[in-house]
Order: C-alpha cells, then sequence, then structure tokens
C-alpha cells in the first residue's frame, strides 16, 4: 500500500489538505497527517483544528511514497520556516519518490531547488515567489516525480492526479465516479 505524508503547518488551507487526505484515503492510499511543531492539533487558515495522527518530527526518517504540501497563509511561510519541513522534503526527492504541493506551498519546493529546470504552477497571487520553474496556469502540472497545482478550487483535480499516481487509472476513476465526478484529463 502506498504511503503519503501530509505535513500540516499553523495556518494551512483546509480544503486543500483535507481534500487530498480524503480522496488518497478513499484510494487505499496510508495518509499521515504530520503536525509541523510541538501540537498535534493544528489549526487551519479559517480557523478549523485538525488533530494530525503524528508530530512531522516522529515522522520524519521515515519513507514515503509521496509528500503532499497544502497551502495557505500563513500555513506556507510556516513551512517554509520549519528545518524539519525542508529535510523531510528534500530527503524524499533524494530518493527519487514524488514530491507534490498546491496553492503557494510551490514556492517551498522552489526555495528548496527541486523545481529547476520543471514546468510548474502555483496560485496566482504567489507567481513572483515561484523561485524557479517553467510557470504554467493549468490546473495541475505533472513533472518528473513533481506535482503542483493552483489552488483550494484545483483541489479535487490534484487529489485525483495524485490517486492515479499511487493506484492507478482504474482505482482513481472508482474513486472519481463515486465521488460524482471525474478523472480529470
Amino acid at each position: 500500500m502506498p504511503r503519503v505524508l501530509v505535513p500540516l503547518a499553523e495556518g494551512f488551507e483546509e480544503v486543500e489538505a483535507l481534500t487530498v487526505v480524503d480522496v488518497l484515503r478513499r484510494s487505499e492510499v496510508e495518509v499521515v497527517t504530520a503536525a509541523v511543531g510541538t501540537e498535534a492539533t493544528v489549526a487551519g487558515k479559517h480557523g478549523i483544528p485538525v488533530v494530525a495522527d503524528q508530530l512531522l518530527t516522529a515522522v520524519a526518517d521515515q519513507a514515503f511514497d509521496m509528500v503532499v504540501l497544502p497551502g495557505g497563509v500563513p500555513g506556507v511561510p510556516n513551512l517554509m520556516e520549519d528545518a524539519t519541513v525542508a529535510q523531510v522534503v528534500r530527503a524524499q526527492a533524494e530518493r527519487g519518490e514524488w514530491v507534490c504541493a498546491i496553492c503557494a506551498a510551490p514556492a517551498v519546493l522552489g526555495n528548496l531547488g527541486l523545481l529547476d529546470d520543471k514546468r510548474a504552477t502555483i496560485h496566482p497571487g504567489w507567481r513572483d515567489k515561484l523561485v524557479a520553474g517553467e510557470y504554467r496556469e493549468e490546473t495541475v502540472v505533472r513533472d518528473g516525480k513533481v506535482v503542483t497545482s493552483r489552488g483550494p478550487g484545483t483541489a479535487l483535480p490534484f487529489a485525483l492526479t495524485l490517486a492515479r499516481i499511487l493506484v492507478g487509472e482504474e482505482k482513481a476513476a472508482e474513486v472519481a465516479a463515486g465521488m460524482v465526478t471525474r478523472l480529470p484529463e
């Protein structure tokens, strides 16, 4: 069973994080939510408290098939300031595993040098903070083992794309149909 890590920093965008968790768990993927900091309960951008499965520091040395960074402000600045987040994301990329980010979070990947020579997208309001990569205005952009998306409104196509990568076309289409939608092109 594929394993996915979703770090949750204070101020994360709830729709982006929880849509990914929901769709991937429906797809029978093991998803570990991990709180950035010292408390398991993390408040999202809109004040919705979420109890993470683990603290990020407790799972930082574990292997995952994919790491997914949700956006949100101040969530993304909090991700950028956390040394454990940088360590986990760099290690993931060095192992040749998937690194994914939505909304403003592709800026984290760019700051770590993971978008050099890659096509990527980001929330339009953060366009100037995409320090590397070839900017695209597509809903979801996949380049090698990097997947990026634009914002809360693109969370479902983003999550379904990740499901397709992890469990294949047939299972992802089954999950999409159960949610009364279809896989993105």
